[in-house]
């Protein structure tokens, strides 16, 4: 992927309010595939007696991923928007544990995207979630 591609698909996710504010970061990108990390903060809780991570939280890192994955697709269009994003969660992540997905581009019409991602938290084989997911793909007129 081209060092511009790369810094144009970093700068929009760092400027995306709902990262800054989940604490998002992307840690790797290029040709349809994207990583991007959540670190555990007590902001996201969604069970305060047991500290695990809002099942929101991690939804929103996993669009985001596959959103990411899109758009650094060497036949990515100019924009993407999510169609449809299934997630099966498997398991709770591990209280205190940074949650990474790992999103596929892998496949692409001129006008859909279909995309995998998983999250993980380090600490099982059991991943904490899986999805698949339908996105635009945007073309210039």
């Amino acid at each position: 992927m081209s060092d511009d591609r790369t810094k144009i698909a970093r700068n929009f996710i760092d400027n995306l309010p709902h990262c800054r504010a989940l604490g998002i970061v992307l840690d790797t990108i290029g040709e349809g595939e994207a990583e991007l990390f959540m670190p555990y903060s007590t902001e996201l809780i969604g069970d305060p007696e047991t500290g695990v991570i809002h099942g929101g939280a991690v939804s929103a890192l996993m669009d985001t991923c596959a959103g990411a994955a899109v758009m650094s697709h060497p036949n990515a269009g100019i924009a993407t928007a999510t169609l449809d994003l299934r997630i099966d969660y498997m398991r709770s992540a591990r209280p205190g544990a940074t949650v990474t997905a790992h999103g596929i581009c892998f496949h692409m019409t001129r006008s859909v995207a279909f995309v995998r991602v998983s999250a993980t938290d380090g600490t099982s084989d059991v991943p904490v979630a899986a999805a698949t997911g339908a996105f635009t793909v945007e073309r210039k007129r």
